[in-house]
């Protein structure tokens, strides 16, 4: 029997700006479960970064549940017991990485573990390994900043993995990446949730719902279409037919019309 990871449960949420309600977030419901490739699309201001700080209990929903390994982000817990939560469950891959400038690449994998009090040389042991599995290890006594926002981009998924989490959350985890270096960075999550990591990834770009085994469509706040199986294949083929009439450029092109 296939274990539920995230219940989404008719979440609304609302924002008051001036003397108006504005509700971004219209009725969201959906499950993810274990082991799923979770890609959450849409346009720029469709709502996808309240849903997902909402999803990561940042944001109290002003209705419905969110339940994360069975856990309800949101009844009975404190702004502490979600930050414990998040460290303890999820990793987070973001777009634009948060460096602790001072400290070299292992020092960044490895400070996740040493906030839940892991052994140092154990945490270097786990973070060197990783950095191993991901080509990355002969960068591990650089700095960060040293390196291309491909190669950084790794480094956050390594410092995301280190704590081995339940899920894997990214946040248009390519958005300042080349098209080689983004479709990099797709494959080692790719290969991650082959492997059997549970990941949601949140995006703006069509060019990568081929990555994901369920798929949905967020636009005005409310999921206009599911997709899995069949169907993301069909709404691939949609795409490339479009892109075919020259109506939806491919990441290749958009890269190469800068």
């Amino acid at each position: 029997m296939v274990d539920t990871v995230m219940t989404v449960d008719t979440i609304t949420k609302t924002f008051r700006v001036g003397t108006q309600d504005v509700q971004v977030l219209k009725g969201i419901s959906f499950t993810v479960e274990k082991g799923d490739f979770m890609v959450i699309f849409g346009a720029s201001g469709s709502g996808k970064s309240t849903l997902l700080h909402t999803l990561l209990g940042l944001e109290m929903p002003t209705s419905g549940n969110i339940h994360l390994l069975e856990k309800n982000m949101y009844d009975g817990l404190n702004d502490d017991d979600r930050s414990e939560f998040r460290k303890k469950h999820i990793g987070m891959v973001y777009q634009q990485p948060n460096w602790i400038k001072a400290l070299k690449v292992i020092e960044n994998v490895t400070f996740p573990l040493l906030l839940l009090g892991t052994d140092k040389n154990e945490s270097f042991e786990r973070g060197l390994k990783l950095l191993d599995s991901l080509g990355m290890v002969k960068w591990a006594h650089y700095y960060p900043t040293e390196l291309s926002s491909g190669q950084q981009q790794k480094i956050a998924l390594a410092r995301a993995l280190v704590t081995n989490p339940d899920v894997i959350i990214a946040d248009e985890p390519t958005g300042n990446l080349d098209f080689t270096s983004g479709e990099e960075l797709m494959q080692l999550l790719k290969d991650i949730n082959q492997q059997g990591k549970t990941v949601i990834m949140v995006t703006h770009d069509l060019e990568y719902i081929r990555f994901a085994k369920d798929a949905i469509q967020i636009r005005d706040g409310q999921i206009i279409a599911k997709y899995a199986d069949k169907e993301i294949a069909q709404l691939l083929k949609s795409i490339d037919s479009k892109r075919g009439d020259g109506d939806v450029p491919s990441e290749k092109n958009k890269k190469k019309e800068k």
